[in-house]
């Protein structure tokens, strides 16, 4: 099983990085938050009840789906 991509407020941060807001379905968001965190802090309110937390570096990795 793989390590968890997406997190909520109050999840720990399993790594240290950049962590960036999407949408639930993850779709783009116009003008996302992005906050950086340590390893085992926890992660803030989003500014909308509809998003959540995942590391900038995974969308960068992201591949086209066919």
């Amino acid at each position: 099983m793989g390590e968890q991509t997406e997190f909520r407020e109050g999840d720990k941060a399993p790594n240290n990085g950049i962590y960036i807001e999407v949408g639930e379905t993850g779709s783009n968001v116009e003008f996302p938050e992005q906050v950086e965190l340590k390893a085992g802090e926890s992660f803030p309110e989003p500014s909308n009840q509809d998003r959540i937390w995942k590391n900038k570096r995974d969308l960068s990795r992201q591949r086209p789906q066919k």
